[in-house]
């Protein structure tokens, strides 16, 4: 079962030690550089993901504007297991909880298949957009 927690003394250096795999490193930034935007940002609201009492990822997301998905890890020690997809829904429901709103966005460089394919599954759809970084701009719409 899947379920976020906030990032707390408690668990924030076994939070510091997840990682991607290799060939994904360029896609996302470490969760150090993560939880220090975080704390310079207060809309920004970071997650640690746990299946039951494991923790197999971090996510970040916020209202700038705009309803953002922006930060999903899932450590490489469980990768391909199910949880990728299991996070995005759960955390679609949270966010149209906490934030009633119509779109989600979030963004994935053009070269990540691996995430446009889950992300594309669940909906997201390209915006014609590009962020800052020049990863394409998607949004979900239930």
């Amino acid at each position: 079962m899947i379920h976020f927690k906030d990032i707390t003394i408690h668990n924030r250096q076994e939070v510091f030690k997840l990682a991607v795999d290799s060939s994904q490193e360029g896609f996302i930034e470490s969760v150090a550089e993560c939880l220090k935007e975080a704390d310079e940002y207060p809309a920004w609201r970071p997650k640690a993901i746990y299946a039951d009492e494991i923790l197999v990822g971090f996510m970040m997301y916020g209202m700038f504007e705009r309803v953002w998905f922006d930060r999903l890890l899932i450590d490489k020690r469980y990768q391909g297991k199910g949880y990728g997809t299991n996070v995005v829904s759960e955390a679609l429901k949270m966010l149209r909880t906490e934030y009633g709103q119509k779109g989600i966005y979030l963004s994935v460089y053009p070269d990540n298949s691996k995430a446009l394919k889950l992300y594309e599954r669940f909906g997201f759809v390209k915006t014609g957009e590009l962020d800052t970084k020049d990863e394409q701009i998607m949004v979900y719409r239930d």
